[in-house]
């Protein structure tokens, strides 16, 4: 029996096949489009079509004037859910040896929209503080993340910035430790989506490449949300490792 496949997702396949093989290996170019059409005996568009679902997936990137090249999808590491690993400001493991793990962060006072107050249990337009944070392994983005915390709780202390002052970078329990409030729970919802322009941009790879979304939210021992955050990765570089003990008794 025939193929019953449409011919650019038989292209598509067999050009994954080959890459997952390795006779196409990192780096090497894909068959041009000349190339394509006489094998498959298709269109320029079936395999413009096929070229492009190759480059969603992360299989391909195009380099301007030279061509279409096997990316490498190696793994960069693991993102780290343990209990201690929550609360770290990047908590990682990276599978490279010899990385300098890095990252730069801007905060600014807002008015929280509808969906962020609804995980902070605070009213839409209530005042919070939002910190983009970008995570970099020899100065190359790898994780994205945006905070937010209710500036009822923190405005006019020493804590009111995650990177300013006495208790910078020690994450959301170190920080609000001092100043009288105990977060007890972390919650986790992870998902995933298409890669935003400006996350693509930052993160290495095509618009509407799928990313995985880490939605966290920190709780004080009254249940009461103290700061919630997204981040953001790459789902074809990273993978969850999650640290999950048993009580035994």
């Amino acid at each position: 029996m025939g193929d019953s496949r449409p011919v650019y997702q038989r292209i598509a396949d067999d050009l994954r096949q080959r890459i997952d093989e390795g006779s196409l290996a990192v780096g090497d170019r894909i068959p041009s489009r000349s190339e394509l059409k006489r094998t498959y005996a298709a269109s320029d568009q079936t395999v413009d079509r096929a070229v492009r679902v190759l480059k969603a997936a992360g299989y391909a990137e195009g380099q301007f004037g030279r061509g279409v090249f096997v990316t490498d999808r190696a793994p960069l590491g693991s993102l780290l859910r343990s209990t201690g690993a929550v609360d770290s400001p990047f908590a990682a493991r990276i599978t490279a040896r010899n990385t300098a793990l890095t990252w730069e962060a801007s905060s600014s006072e807002t008015h929280a929209p509808e969906p962020i107050a609804e995980r902070l249990g605070i009213g839409p337009g209530e005042p919070v503080l939002c910190t983009q944070y970008e995570y970099l392994a020899n100065r190359h983005p790898v994780q994205l993340a945006t905070s937010w915390e209710p500036l009822t709780i923190t405005e006019g202390t020493d804590v009111a910035h995650p990177e300013r002052g006495p208790y910078a970078r020690r994450g959301v329990r170190g920080r609000l430790a001092a100043i009288g409030v105990r977060v007890v729970r972390a919650r986790e919802l992870v998902g995933s989506r298409p890669a935003t322009t400006p996350e693509a941009e930052a993160l290495g790879c095509a618009a509407g490449s799928c990313v995985t979304v880490v939605e966290r939210t920190h709780f004080d021992g009254d249940d009461r949300a103290v700061e919630t955050s997204d981040i953001v990765v790459r789902a074809d570089r990273w993978r969850l490792e999650y640290d999950i003990p048993f009580i035994i008794g």
